[in-house]
C-alpha cells in the first residue's frame, strides 16, 4: 500500500527537514482539502502525524484530525503523541483505522502490549524512527541506545505486525530511502511487515523497495516537490 503523508502543525499541513521543528515548510493551510485530493486521486489510505503532539505528548490537532476523518473516505492511520490508553481509545472511537505508537513502545511497553492485546496488530502499528540503527523518541528530539531491530523483535513478541521504519537522517531530504537499513531489518526479522518512510523520491524508489520485499511505503515530500503525483501513486497502488 502507498500512504500519502500529511504532517500537522498548528492545524496546517507542513513538512519538517530531518525532523527539525525549526525547519518547517508550509504545504497546505487546509489539510482537510489536501486529504480530499488524496481521495479524488483514487488512493484509499492516508498517513497522518500530529507533529505538535509528538513533541508534547498531548493531542494538539484533534479538531483538524476529526475534520480529516470526516472528509476522508479511506483508511486513516495516525501517529504523534499517543502515550495513554485513554487517548488511544479516543482516537479509535473517532474512527481512526490504525494508530502508530513510537515513543510509547520504548518508554511504556506495558501500554503498547495492552493495546495490542485489546485491539490487535492490524490496528496498533509501531513507529520505529531512528538514526544509525538506533531508536529516536519524543518527536525525534531524543536518541535512545535501543537498536531498531531489538524494538521490532520485542513488539512482535507482543503481537505487533506492522512497523513504520523511518531513518530520521533521510526524512525530508529527497535522498532516497535507507535501503541498507531496510534490507538488514527485513533479513533479520523476515516475518515483520516493514513500512518504508523517509527519503522516498519517486516511483523508482518504490519499485526498488518492492524488490527488497517491502511493499508498503509512506510518501510525503516527493508529492510536494512534484517528483511523483497522486495519480501515478494511485495507479501503482491499484496493481
Amino acid at each position: 500500500m502507498i500512504f500519502p503523508a500529511i504532517d500537522l502543525k498548528a492545524g496546517q499541513s507542513v513538512r519538517l527537514y530531518q525532523g527539525d521543528y525549526h525547519q518547517t515548510t508550509l504545504i497546505n493551510a487546509d489539510p482537510v482539502a489536501q486529504a480530499q485530493q488524496v481521495t479524488a486521486a483514487g488512493l484509499r489510505q492516508l498517513h497522518l502525524v500530529d507533529l505538535d503532539g509528538a513533541k508534547s505528548g498531548q493531542p494538539e490537532n484533534m479538531a483538524t484530525i476529526t475534520a480529516i476523518r470526516q472528509a476522508f473516505t479511506g483508511a486513516l492511520e495516525l501517529g504523534g503523541g499517543i502515550r495513554s490508553y485513554a487517548l488511544a481509545t479516543r482516537y479509535l472511537k473517532l474512527g481512526i483505522d490504525r494508530l502508530i505508537l513510537g515513543s510509547a513502545a520504548l518508554d511504556d511497553p506495558t501500554l503498547v502490549k495492552q493495546l495490542l492485546a485489546d485491539f490487535g496488530g492490524d490496528r496498533i502499528v509501531i513507529g520505529v524512527d531512528g538514526q544509525n540503527g538506533r531508536v529516536a523518541i519524543n518527536g525525534w528530539l531524543a536518541q535512545s541506545q535501543t537498536k531498531m531491530s531489538t524494538l521490532i523483535a520485542t513488539m512482535m513478541a507482543s503481537g505487533a505486525k506492522h512497523f513504520i521504519v523511518t531513518d530520521v537522517a533521510r526524512d525530508g531530504t529527497m535522498q532516497g530511502p535507507n535501503l541498507e537499513l531496510l534490507a538488514q531489518l527485513q533479513a533479520k526479522i523476515s516475518t515483520a511487515n516493514l513500512v518504508a518512510s523517509g527519503g522516498i523520491r519517486n516511483l523508482t524508489d518504490v519499485q526498488t523497495l518492492n524488490t527488497l520485499g517491502i511493499h508498503d511505503v509512506i510518501i510525503g515530500k516527493a508529492l510536494y516537490e512534484g517528483t511523483v503525483t497522486l495519480a501515478a501513486l494511485a495507479e501503482v497502488d491499484a496493481c
